[in-house]
């Protein structure tokens, strides 16, 4: 394996070669292939291949080895094609690969699989032709007149795509008709394969060089035109925008089609002249992103944020990892700014993760005025081809400085010198499905540790593994406690949502104070958020006469209605109904919503707030690429008085504003079934919070509950993070729970129940004999049951921190699933694997 990362074999094309490829499925292990000897000179670590992988697929593969050691176990199939003319992926990538397969308990194939983007990916589509044999006067099988028209439409063209024959005969059928062509010997189907990635390009035009060598020749270019008014208007124009004869040189780049189509001009004549030679037509391919001046806008930093970060750069010459702990407001953002600076003037890269893409639109805009067209943006809203000009721009140093979401991870960084992880506690760096299933945080510090980089963790509630590693030593620690300039903290109101039910005093969900405090937010002009994790318009239907419930039918969880849509859909699987006009149960109309959504809130504050302008930020409403941009945009420019949201709105919003956070149900993020469920609400509360009177003025908060009583609002209400962590760290080391213990959550998921159960049973006596200090728990039937209509059953495992204990039992826990997908009982069972499950 020392040869694992050699880049090529210069020297060795009269002896074959062979390449490791890494495939995307999740096989655990690489592919050797033969290297044709046209190939040879052109490959190496990191470059896109085409392979062939099993009988009719075609792949993309990376190839992680070159060498001359033929495979023993099966003839090696010769590579297919080299696609790149450089590597797309990097030596550092492959082993950032390597490790998140090993450490998270999955297939390097998957690993790349989540890497690349699509555009990097061939994709391959069944195309259609008249067979070169096929004579439609012999005599033969006969003809209907749907497969002529199938023959006479592709006897216009050279090829075409199946799908294109739907449009011509309805539905299946066009299959059929296909079918029945091919077995008559007609047509020809086959795969065509092609790259999804393409640059984007403009139609530019130019005057004829011979034109501007003599001037005599344009003048007598006009006498020409005389007379054909719209040819003269289009040369005139190109003359008027692009002075050609005072620099001649302009001419060389042209000016766009489009512009002289703007100022009025013909596209027809325009066409008449690249005809005649007096006009050339040339595409150029251009960026997708905005080209932006470096440096249009400067950072100061306060004496308190400028010693902040003095102690940074001091706590960074001793420690890799570093946690910095700023209460919302404090300012963390310009220090990120600095350091950003200082590691792009050294010459390295700097990659800035954000959690969710909502905290892009606002930081995006702040840091483009600072670093300009430097700046990358990579998030899973970008389109294919945008995703790959990102990649591309890392690779040719066009892009220093990144800042993305988790999948910006896995860009080919090849020197990174700073990594930022922004609000590090947030649930949203964590992949769930599928494989792998990473934490975004612990990854980016694996992957600066590999470039021997720095890892800054930024969050004012950081989550209690960051914290408890600061206070142990093992990362660096500094704290900024004071908001920045004359921000003041918001004051808190806890209001009983009991003791306003039983006094008559609650309306439509919202208790006398909030009701109060938003009207008084309003009569000031000041604007106002509501916060309330979940989507919809409730959570259920239920009838009163019979308890009937409306559940999903592939799921065991209750449908959640959707008002505007008139629907109830299942948020699991995405199955949908309309809405039962009378219960299916007993025929009772009497059918009410129970529990608050979004939706709901949205259209309660509307009736008690007629004058408001409303809207309402969640993942129904976000769904489009810009959705997020523009509801900030209306919120930032006074168009909405009440945004209600789900945690979306938790997250890096900056408005000056807003006076008032509203907590519509804390208890439902309180009491959610989940040892972190403290930590959550303490985090999610907090950071809403942190939103109200973001400058001089004080705000208000506003947090709903059915316990007042609970310890949490009042450490909550006085910030002491602190003192919540030592009371949580102290029954967490009790009942074993990390930061104590590493957890691993195995999920079996099968058709049959008793299956999926037995499955989890055989695992746990596997898992039981390997020697390790560790917990077993389950397996038990998952919190949600079914879905999708595969039966949950899970296992926990509560292993020692030791890192070579953790390293021997991930291995075996591999080879236990292998040993029981041998059983052909359960092949057919799906073993989920997830390493630090939240």
């Amino acid at each position: 394996m020392e040869d694992l990362f050699a880049h090529s074999y210069p020297g060795t094309s009269a002896k074959t070669l062979f390449a490791d490829v890494i495939l995307p499925v999740p096989i655990p292990k690489w592919f050797t292939y033969k290297v044709e000897r046209e190939f040879q000179d052109r490959i190496g670590i990191g470059y896109r291949v085409m392979v062939r992988f099993g009988n009719t697929k075609i792949l993309t593969g990376i190839v992680a080895r070159v060498h001359q050691k033929a495979p023993e176990a099966y003839l090696a199939k010769p590579l297919l094609d080299v696609l790149d003319d450089f590597p797309v992926v990097n030596a550092l990538q492959i082993k950032f690969w390597n490790w998140m397969a090993s450490y998270y308990c999955c297939h390097i194939g998957e690993v790349m699989h989540a890497a690349l983007p699509s555009g990097l990916k061939l994709s391959t589509e069944s195309r259609v032709q008249v067979h070169p044999d096929f004579d439609p006067e012999a005599p033969g099988f006969p003809m209907d007149e749907r497969e002529l028209l199938v023959l006479e439409t592709l006897a216009k063209h050279d090829e075409m795509k199946v799908e294109q024959f739907e449009q011509l005969l309805p539905g299946k059928i066009s299959h059929k008709i296909i079918k029945s062509l091919l077995t008559k010997g007609a047509v020809l189907l086959y795969e065509s394969v092609r790259e999804k990635y393409s640059p984007k390009t403009e139609q530019r035009i130019r005057l004829a060089q011979q034109y501007l060598a003599e001037k005599g020749l344009l003048q007598e270019l006009f006498a020409q035109l005389k007379g054909k008014q719209k040819q003269e208007e289009v040369l005139l124009k190109y003359l008027q925008v692009l002075p050609v004869f005072q620099k001649p040189e302009q001419n060389t780049g042209g000016i766009v089609k489009s512009v002289l189509i703007d100022h009025g001009c013909s596209p027809s004549s325009i066409d008449t002249l690249v005809k005649k030679g007096i006009l050339e037509a040339f595409k150029v391919t251009i960026s997708r992103f905005d080209e932006l001046e470096t440096g249009q806008d400067q950072v100061e930093l306060s004496p308190l944020q400028q010693q902040t970060l003095e102690e940074i750069q001091r706590q960074f010459q001793e420690k890799q990892t570093l946690l910095l702990q700023g209460i919302t407001g404090s300012g963390k953002t310009e220090i990120y700014i600095q350091l950003i600076k200082e590691v792009l003037e050294s010459g390295s890269q700097v990659l800035l993760l954000l959690p969710e893409i909502a905290l892009t639109t606002h930081l995006v805009f702040r840091l483009k005025k600072v670093f300009g067209s430097k700046m990358g943006v990579f998030h899973s809203k970008y389109s294919d081809n945008e995703r790959v000009e990102v990649w591309q721009g890392v690779l040719s140093g066009r892009f220093n400085f990144i800042i993305g979401v988790r999948s910006s991870l896995f860009l080919p960084f090849d020197s990174l010198g700073l990594v930022i992880v922004d609000e590090e506690h947030e649930p949203s760096y964590k992949q769930f499905d599928p494989a792998p299933r990473f934490q975004a945080r612990d990854a980016a510090i694996m992957l600066a540790w590999m470039h021997q980089a720095k890892t800054l963790l930024g969050s004012a509630t950081p989550a209690f593994e960051s914290f408890y590693n600061a206070q142990t030593g093992k990362y660096g620690y500094v704290s900024l406690e004071k908001r920045y300039g004359n921000a003041e903290l918001p004051y808190f109101h806890l209001a009983d949502i009991l003791a306003d039910k039983k006094k008559n005093l609650l309306k439509l969900d919202f208790t006398r104070i909030l009701r109060e405090k938003i009207q008084e937010a309003l009569n000031k002009q000041e604007q106002v958020l509501i916060f309330q994790n979940r989507r919809g318009y409730a959570p259920y239907l239920s009838c009163e006469e019979c308890g009937w419930i409306p559940e999903c039918e592939h799921c065991d969880v209750s449908l959640t209605y959707h008002q505007y849509q008139e629907e109830l859909r299942c948020h699991y699987c995405g199955f949908k109904e309309k809405l039962p006009k009378a219960c299916p149960a007993c025929g009772s109309h009497k059918i009410t919503t129970v529990g608050v959504g979004t939706e709901r809130i949205e259209e309660n504050l509307s009736l008690l707030f007629p004058e408001a302008r409303i809207a309402r930020m969640d993942l129904d409403t976000t769904r489009s690429k810009y959705g997020y941009q523009r509801i900030l945009e209306d919120f930032g420019a006074g168009n909405v008085d009440i945004l209600v949201g789900t945690q979306m709105i938790t997250k890096g919003l900056d408005f000056d504003k807003v006076s008032l956070v509203g907590v519509v149900d804390a208890d439902r993020i309180l009491y959610f079934p989940d040892f972190r469920s403290g930590e959550r609400a303490f985090q999610q509360i907090t950071q809403v919070a942190g939103r109200a009177g973001r400058r001089e003025k004080t705000g208000d908060v506003v947090i709903q509950t059915r316990r007042p009583d609970q310890l949490i609002f009042r450490q909550i209400m006085a910030g002491d993070y602190r003192g919540f962590y030592q009371q949580e760290l102290r029954e967490r080391k009790q009942f074993f729970y990390p930061p104590f213990v590493k957890n691993i959550k195995i999920t079996t998921k099968h058709k049959d129940v008793k299956t999926a159960e037995q499955a989890a049973l055989h695992l746990k006596n596997l898992l039981a004999s390997i020697e390790a200090k560790k917990i077993l728990l389950g397996p038990e039937k998952s919190l949600i049951g079914k879905i999708k209509n595969l039966y949950l059953f899970e296992l926990w495992i509560k292993l020692e921190k030791s890192v070579s204990v953790q390293e021997q039992f991930k291995v075996q826990l591999m080879e236990a699933i292998r040993t029981l997908q041998g059983d052909r009982k359960f092949r057919p069972v799906r073993f989920l694997i997830d390493v630090d499950p939240f």
